[in-house]
C-alpha cells in the first residue's frame, strides 16, 4: 500500500453523478455531480471509514494514507446517475486476485459487519425523521440491510432464511457462509454469477456502512433534549 489511496470513477453514462471508488478499501465510495466533489465526499468519509480499518487490523496502514490518486474512469450505469451509488464493474474489479488480497478484503467486509452490528445494538430504536416526517426506524433500517444481503447471497449459491438473520447464531452462519462461497468461486475463477468477487465485496461493504452511517446520523439518543 502507497501513502496515496488508489481511487476509481464511475462515471454516470448522462453524466449526472460520478462516484469515487476506493477499491482498496472495500465500502468506501461516495457520489457526487462532478468528479472533484465525488473525491471530495469521499475524503469526508475517510474518518469514518477508520473504525472499519481499526476492526480489521489494518489502520495503521489506512491511517498512513495522505491523499488519493485517481486509477481510472470508467462507465457507470443508468442506475449511477440516478442513485450516485456504484453500480457499474471497473477493471480493477474484474482483475485476477491473489488468494491473500482476497482474504484483506474479507477482512474489512467482516470488519464492517461487526460495525454494522455494533451500531444498531447502540442506537435507539426510533430514528430521526425528515423534514416531512419520512424516514426508516432502526429495525426498517435492519431489516432492509439484511434482506438486500440476502439477495446477493443467491449469486453466491448461499440461501439463508430470513428469519435465520435475525437471530445472532443465523446471521454469524450466513456470514460465515458468504465467504466460504466467495472463497469457493475464487479457487475456481468464477463469478458471483455475473458480479466479479472483489465488486460483491465492495458493494456488500458499502451498502451495509452506509446504513449504518444512517443510523449513527439519525440516532436520536445522541441528540441533545
Amino acid at each position: 500500500m502507497t501513502k496515496h489511496m488508489r481511487v476509481m470513477l464511475e462515471i454516470g453514462p448522462r453524466g449526472k453523478k460520478v462516484v469515487a471508488v476506493a477499491p482498496d478499501w472495500p465500502g468506501l465510495a461516495r457520489g457526487a455531480a462532478t468528479e472533484q466533489d465525488a473525491i471530495e465526499r469521499l475524503r469526508s468519509y475517510v474518518p469514518r471509514y477508520a473504525a472499519v480499518a481499526e476492526l480489521a487490523g489494518m489502520l495503521a496502514k489506512f491511517a498512513a494514507i495522505s491523499g488519493v490518486e485517481v486509477a481510472e474512469r470508467y462507465p457507470g450505469t443508468g442506475s449511477t446517475d440516478f442513485w450516485g451509488i456504484s453500480f457499474g464493474f471497473s477493471s480493477i474489479d474484474q482483475q485476477a486476485v491473489p488468494g491473500a488480497a482476497l482474504e484483506r478484503e474479507l477482512s474489512l467486509m467482516r470488519a464492517s459487519w461487526a460495525f454494522f452490528d455494533a451500531v444498531r445494538a447502540r442506537v435507539s430504536a426510533e430514528m430521526q425523521r425528515g423534514p416531512r416526517g419520512g424516514g426508516r426506524d432502526r429495525d426498517h433500517i435492519v431489516r432492509h440491510t439484511f434482506a438486500a444481503e440476502q439477495d446477493w447471497a443467491r449469486k453466491l449459491g448461499v440461501l439463508t432464511p430470513a428469519e435465520a438473520m435475525l437471530t445472532a447464531e443465523g446471521l454469524s452462519a450466513h456470514r460465515d457462509a458468504y465467504c466460504g462461497a466467495i472463497r469457493a468461486l475464487h479457487a475456481q475463477g468464477k463469478l458471483a454469477r455475473t458480479w466479479p468477487l472483489r465488486y460483491l465485496i465492495r458493494h456488500t461493504v458499502f451498502h451495509t456502512l452506509d446504513h449504518a452511517w444512517e443510523m449513527q446520523d439519525k440516532d436520536l439518543s445522541a441528540k441533545p433534549a
